[in-house]
């Protein structure tokens, strides 16, 4: 049930980062149609594709730490011996959800620093350019979590884009 959770969330985490990726381009060409086609610069549209390419990357990073995309030595593990290997694997998704923890401390205390003050040209919450380091670091607790449990039962955890 864990695995079903963790696979739903990573699947709407995945297509949020598509449609946030899709809006970018479309706030990116509209500022350049603006630029050079009517002379006038909408303001709001760079701003709009700043924050959102936070958000798009935070996503990404939590789905990859899932699918097994993070940075890893795996031609080391694969050297190791078999209950040298499961350790180890453990150890790395053990210190990835501390990692994570401190991703969700420290972006809920940045964001929560920043809040009353406002990103000039959209009006928003400046605290929203800290919330995706908080999201990132929650799916990323909860998708470690899972790593860890698949390995002690012997399993695999199955990518969010199948």
């Amino acid at each position: 049930m864990y695995t079903k959770l963790c696979a739903a969330i990573s699947k709407l985490a995945l297509q949020l980062a598509t449609v946030g990726l899709a809006v970018i381009i479309i706030a990116v060409l509209y500022q350049v149609f603006g630029r050079y086609v009517l002379n006038d610069t909408p303001t709001w549209a760079e701003a709009l594709a700043m924050l959102l390419v936070l958000y798009v990357t935070m996503l990404g990073c939590a789905v990859g730490v899932r699918d097994a995309g993070h940075i890893g030595l795996e031609s080391f593990l694969v050297l190791a011996p078999e209950k040298l290997r499961l350790k180890l694997e453990v150890l790395i998704h053990a210190l990835l959800v501390i990692f994570g923890a401190a991703m969700v401390y420290n972006g809920i205390y940045l964001a929560h620093s920043v809040w009353n003050y406002n990103i000039p040209t959209l009006g928003l919450p400046e605290g929203l350019n800290h919330v995706p380091i908080a999201l990132c670091g929650g799916l990323m607790v909860l998708f470690s979590i899972e790593h860890i449990i698949a390995t002690i039962k012997g399993t695999e955890v199955e990518p969010a884009w199948h």
